[in-house]
């Protein structure tokens, strides 16, 4: 008899330390995380902007893969995330901006990683179901950031504080985009 109340008074212990942990818990799914784990902007947080624009499907619409046909996947205006502040942390690259502000606004987004191509970075493969080729041969998703095109991969170009960063479909290689290629390899 001596042994079983040990036993229930161990058990009941045990129960009141899941009881005091769970209440002290706030359990959240993914979704529910990201929206509210956003970090809050204060006047001392270095911050940038972000965009993100599919404009130049709206001009190539007839070579635009029918299955995205859709204001879902191509808004009227072109804009699938206006121009939004996030917080600049340590160290911030293109790539994790976007990838916080995808996560956070629900917006779909696939890429291949760094150790996946021979670049060494983050390659963007689609934006809101928007991929490389969705558009014509020559279509796909690239960046600017303060008005120009870097000629490195997302995940290597590190953030500073007021940068505005633009993720852009181009249709034509980056020529409807006011792109040259052949200067942004120099």
């Amino acid at each position: 008899m001596k042994g079983w109340k040990k036993d229930l008074i161990a058990l009941a212990v045990v129960a009141f330390l899941i009881a005091l942990l769970c209440v002290g818990t706030k359990f959240q799914s993914v979704d529910d995380y990201y929206l509210t784990h956003i970090d809050d902007i204060t006047p001392e947080s270095e911050t940038v902007f972000l965009s993100i624009e599919c404009k130049t499907v709206l001009n190539n619409y007839d070579d635009l893969d029918e299955a995205l046909k859709e204001e879902k996947y191509v808004p009227k205006d072109g804009v699938i995330l206006p121009r939004t502040e996030y917080v600049l942390r340590n160290g911030d690259t293109v790539f994790d901006i976007l990838d916080r502000a995808v996560r956070y606004n629900k917006i779909q987004m696939e890429y291949r990683g760094a150790s996946e191509n021979a670049y060494g970075s983050a390659y963007i493969r689609g934006i809101n179901f928007l991929y490389e080729f969705s558009c014509g041969p020559l279509s796909g998703w690239t960046y600017r950031v303060n008005g120009e095109f870097p000629n490195y991969g997302c995940s290597k170009y590190r953030l500073s504080d007021g940068d505005v960063v633009e993720w852009l479909y181009t249709c034509d290689l980056g020529r409807d985009l006011d792109m040259d290629m052949y200067e942004s390899v120099r």
